[in-house]
C-alpha cells in the first residue's frame, strides 16, 4: 500500500512542489547572506580606504615633521628642500576625504585641512626664511608650525580613534545579522532535508521506471553526444579486449592518439556552432579513413582516437597515419567558409611499446605530444620520449600551480631616453620563484607555456601585477610607463584588446603608460589577425613596440604596415656594435629604415658608456641595458630610481 501512495500523481506532485518551495526558501535565505555579507564587506572597504586616507594624512604629517627638524638640526639649505616637498603633501588626502569620505570625514577633512593649510604654510615660510638666511625668523616660524602641529596631530588622533570605534561596531553589527540568518538558514535545511527523505520515497516507487532507461542510459554512457563515436570509456573497454585478443593470437595492435592542430583559433573565431559542426565532419572523414574493425573515438574536446586491431607493424600503422592526414588536411567547407585544420598523430603499438590498455594510452599520448611540439605530423613512441615528457608534464603541473600561487615575480629593467638621460620607462621581465630550484629564468618555463596553452593565462597574470605595481608607483609619486611582452597566442586572440582595456580600466590608469612588445614571428603568423588585434590595441592607446627586430623574418612589408609606434634592435647587434663591422652596420640601417617609418628606436643590450655615445651619435631615442642597469625587483628598482634621481640633483646644483 505504501508504494502505490508514494506513485500516485498528487503524492509527487506534492512532494516535489513542497521540496521546491524548501531548497528555494534556503537559496533564498543562502543568497540573502551572500548579499548581506557583500554588503558588510564592501561598507568595510570603504571603513579601511577612508581609515587609510586619514593615516596617509597622519604619515604625510610625520614625515613633514621629520623633515622640519632634520632641516633645523642641520641648518643647511640642502635640507630644506624636502621640507618643501613634504609642505601639502597631504593635500590630496584631504581633498580625497571631502570628496569621497562619510559626512563625518568630510566635517573632519575640513577641520584638520585648515589646520594642515595653516601648517604647511609655516613650513614654507620657515624655508623661505632660511632660504634668506634670517635664521631667527626661520626658527619663530618653525616654532609657530610645532604649535600648529600641536594642534593638528590632536585632531587627527581624535578622527583616527573615532574611526577605529566605527569600524568596530559595524563589525559587531554585521555579525550579529549574520548569525540570525545562519540560524534561519538551519532551519530550513532541516525541514528541506526531512523533504529530501520524502522525496527518496518517491523516488524508490519510480524504480522499475528507471530500470526501463537503464539500456538507453547505458549507450549514451558510452558514446560521445556530440560525434557519435566512441568515447573514452569505450575505447577503454575495447582496447583491453583487443589486447586479450591479441595475447590468443599474437597479432600486435596499434593505437593513434590525434589532436587537432587549428581548432581553438576557429572555435574561438567563428563560435562553438562552428567548432560542433567542424568536429563532427571531423568524426566522419576519421571513421572513412579507417577500417570496419576499427574503433574512431572522441577523447573531449579537439582530441580523437582510433584502436588498430591486427595492425601488424608500424609500418602499416604509418600507412594508415597517412590516410588519416589526407583526409584532415582537406580543407573542410563550414556553411561557404574553407577552414584548414591538420592534425598531430601520436602512434603507441602493443606489445612493442607497452604492456597495458592505459599504458597504452599514455605512450600515444607521450608520441602524439612530440609530434606536436616537433611538428612532425606523426610520431611513434619511442622510449627516449618518456624523460622529456615526464620533464615537461612536471613544469607544465608546477606553472599551474605557481600562477594560481603567484610564484612569478616580476623584473624591471629600465630605459632611458639617449638624449636626456631620463629615466623613461621599464620593462617586465618574468621570473619564477621556484620553490624547489629558486628563482628560474624565462627559459626555463615561457617555452613550455607558448606550447600547452599557459602563455595566455600567464599573459594575464604579468600583465596583472604590472599594472598594479604601475598605480602603486604612480600614487608614491614616480610615474614610470611599463612594457610587457605579448606572446602570438595573445597576439591571435580576437579578444585580446578587451582583456587589456579591462585589466587597465581596473587599475585606473591611462592606456599611454603600457607598451605591448610583439615578436616579427607573431605577426607573420598570421599577419591579417594580427593586424586587426593591433589596431583594437593602437585604438586604445596603448603603444606597441616590435622586439628583437632583425632577428627573425625581419619583413620591411609587414613592417610598414603594422601599426606600431617603436621598434627594439636586438641586442645581439648593439653589444657588438663597436668590435663587428656587420653589427654596427646592421644598426645603422635598422635606426634609418625606423626612423623613415617614424617609429622610435629602442637599443637593448647597452652595456657601456662607449656604445652610448655611438647610438646618441646615431639619433638613437631610448636605450635599455647594463649600461643603466641590470633588471630589478620593484622595491629595488625604486631605491634605483631614487638615487638616480638625487644623483641627477646633485649634478644639476653642481
Amino acid at each position: 500500500m505504501l508504494s502505490n501512495w508514494v506513485e500516485t500523481r498528487t503524492t509527487v506532485q506534492t512532494t516535489v512542489v513542497s521540496l521546491t518551495i524548501g531548497l528555494a526558501t534556503l537559496a533564498g535565505l543562502a543568497l540573502w547572506t551572500n548579499l548581506s555579507m557583500q554588503r558588510a564587506a564592501t561598507h568595510l572597504h570603504e571603513l579601511n580606504e577612508t581609515s587609510d586616507r586619514w593615516g596617509l594624512v597622519v604619515q604625510n604629517v610625520d614625515v613633514a615633521d621629520h623633515a622640519l627638524t632634520d632641516y633645523l638640526r642641520s641648518g643647511t639649505p640642502v635640507m630644506s628642500q624636502p621640507v618643501a616637498t613634504a609642505a601639502g603633501a597631504a593635500d590630496e588626502s584631504l581633498r580625497w576625504l571631502r570628496d569621497h569620505g562619510a559626512p563625518a570625514d568630510v566635517r573632519a577633512a575640513r577641520i584638520v585641512g585648515d589646520l594642515y593649510g595653516d601648517y604647511s604654510g609655516l613650513l614654507r615660510e620657515t624655508v623661505a626664511e632660511g632660504d634668506r638666511g634670517d635664521t631667527t625668523a626661520a626658527l619663530q616660524k618653525a616654532d609657530q608650525a610645532e604649535l600648529t602641529l600641536a594642534s593638528l596631530r590632536k585632531q587627527l588622533s581624535t578622527v583616527v580613534q573615532l574611526k577605529r570605534l566605527e569600524t568596530t561596531d559595524y563589525l559587531r553589527a554585521a555579525e550579529m545579522q549574520n548569525g540570525n540568518l545562519r540560524i534561519a538558514a538551519l532551519v530550513a535545511f532541516l525541514i528541506d532535508l526531512g523533504l529530501v527523505g520524502l522525496c527518496g520515497l518517491v523516488l524508490l516507487g519510480h524504480r522499475r521506471k528507471i530500470l526501463r532507461q537503464a539500456a538507453r542510459s547505458e549507450h549514451e554512457a558510452m558514446h560521445d553526444a556530440l560525434t557519435g563515436l566512441a568515447n573514452r570509456t569505450l575505447l577503454t573497454q575495447r582496447t583491453a579486449q583487443a589486447i586479450r585478443r591479441s595475447n590468443q593470437t599474437g597479432d600486435p595492435l596499434g593505437l593513434f592518439l590525434i589532436d587537432l592542430n587549428r581548432f581553438k583559433p576557429i572555435n574561438d573565431t567563428l563560435g562553438h556552432a562552428f567548432g560542433d559542426k567542424l568536429l563532427q565532419l571531423v568524426a566522419n572523414r576519421l571513421t572513412g579513413a579507417v577500417r570496419d574493425v576499427d574503433t574512431v573515438a572522441r577523447l573531449g574536446g579537439d582530441e580523437f582516437a582510433v584502436l588498430l586491431p591486427s595492425v601488424s607493424t608500424s609500418d602499416n600503422a604509418l600507412i594508415v597515419a597517412e590516410r588519416v592526414h589526407r583526409a584532415l588536411d582537406e580543407a573542410v567547407d563550414l556553411e561557404g567558409l574553407s577552414v584548414d585544420v591538420g592534425c598531430s598523430i601520436g602512434i603507441a603499438l602493443y606489445p612493442t611499446d607497452s604492456a597495458d590498455a592505459h599504458e597504452l594510452l599514455k605512450h600515444a599520448d607521450i608520441a602524439m605530444y612530440a609530434a606536436k611540439r616537433g611538428r612532425l605530423g606523426t610520431s611513434v613512441y619511442e622510449p627516449g620520449l618518456d624523460e622529456h615528457h615526464a620533464a615537461q608534464l612536471t613544469v607544465i603541473s608546477d606553472l599551474r600551480r605557481a600562477l594560481d600561487q603567484c610564484e612569478l615575480v616580476l623584473h624591471y629593467q629600465p630605459k632611458a631616453d639617449l638624449r636626456s638621460g631620463e629615466v623613461c620607462g621599464a620593462e617586465v621581465l618574468c621570473r619564477w620563484q621556484h620553490p624547489a630550484h629558486g628563482l628560474l629564468g624565462p627559459d626555463r618555463f615561457i617555452p613550455a607555456a607558448e606550447e600547452t596553452g599557459l602563455i595566455e593565462p600567464l599573459t594575464q597574470y604579468v600583465l596583472d601585477h604590472a599594472l598594479a605595481q604601475c598605480q602603486a608607483w604612480h600614487l608614491a609619486g614616480w610615474d614610470v610607463p611599463i612594457s610587457v611582452n605579448v606572446g602570438a597566442q595573445c597576439l591571435h586572440d580576437m579578444t585580446f584588446p578587451e582583456q587589456v582595456a579591462a585589466a587597465l580600466k581596473h587599475h585606473g590608469l591611462d592606456a599611454a603608460v603600457l607598451t605591448l612588445e610583439i615578436t616579427e614571428s607573431a605577426i607573420i603568423a598570421d599577419p591579417h589577425r594580427a593586424t586587426d588585434v593591433l589596431t583594437r590595441l593602437r585604438e586604445l592607446g596603448v603603444r606597441l613596440s616590435i622586439d628583437d627586430f632583425g632577428t627573425g623574418y625581419s619583413s620591411i612589408a609587414y613592417l610598414r604596415t603594422m601599426p606600431v609606434h617603436e621598434m627594439k634592435i636586438d641586442r645581439s647587434f648593439t653589444t657588438n656594435m663597436r668590435t663587428d663591422a656587420s653589427s654596427g652596420a646592421i644598426t645603422r640601417s635598422l635606426l634609418g629604415l625606423a626612423h623613415n617609418l617614424e617609429l622610435e628606436v629602442v637599443a637593448e643590450g647597452v652595456e657601456d658608456e662607449e656604445t652610448w655615445a655611438v647610438l646618441a651619435a646615431l639619433g638613437c631615442d631610448i636605450v635599455q641595458g647594463y649600461c643603466l642597469s641590470k633588471p630589478l625587483p620593484a622595491d629595488e628598482f625604486v631605491t634605483w630610481l631614487r638615487e638616480r634621481t638625487l644623483a641627477e640633483l646633485v649634478v644639476t646644483a653642481d
